[in-house]
């Protein structure tokens, strides 16, 4: 059974940072692209940021460039999205995916497996 579990969401003020992690089991981890994607309160799912199965590619939204990180550990099966000078416009429920791909994937709908969500509330 494939679980996607993510941590490291909160409370931060603005201009402050957080880690957040997606822990995988149940796949072969370092066969499947991973995504990030946020809803925000009555807004649709976004595309955040992903990053191909070797970690050597990686993509973003226009909003996240320059702000924030993806990475990953192939050895830990974990991804990790590191989000700096956050602000309110940031606030949502970020979710991980999983997609077995060569490339990236920005859409959601081409994302097989999603973990459950952890919350950010950056407060102005």
């Amino acid at each position: 059974q494939v679980r996607l579990v993510e941590s490291g969401g909160g409370l931060v003020q603005a201009g402050g940072s957080l880690r957040l992690s997606c822990a995988a089991a149940g796949l072969t981890f370092s066969s499947y692209g991973m995504g990030w994607f946020r809803q925000a309160p009555g807004k649709e799912r976004e595309f955040v940021a992903a990053i191909s199965r070797g970690g050597v590619t990686t993509r973003y939204t226009d909003s996240a460039k320059g702000r924030f990180t993806v990475y990953r550990d192939n050895a830990k099966n974990t991804v990790y999205l590191q989000m700096d000078s956050l602000n309110s416009e940031d606030t949502a429920i970020y979710y991980c995916a999983a997609v077995v791909t060569w490339t990236i994937e920005t859409m959601s709908s081409a994302y097989r497996y999603w973990g459950q969500g952890t919350q950010v509330t950056v407060s102005s």
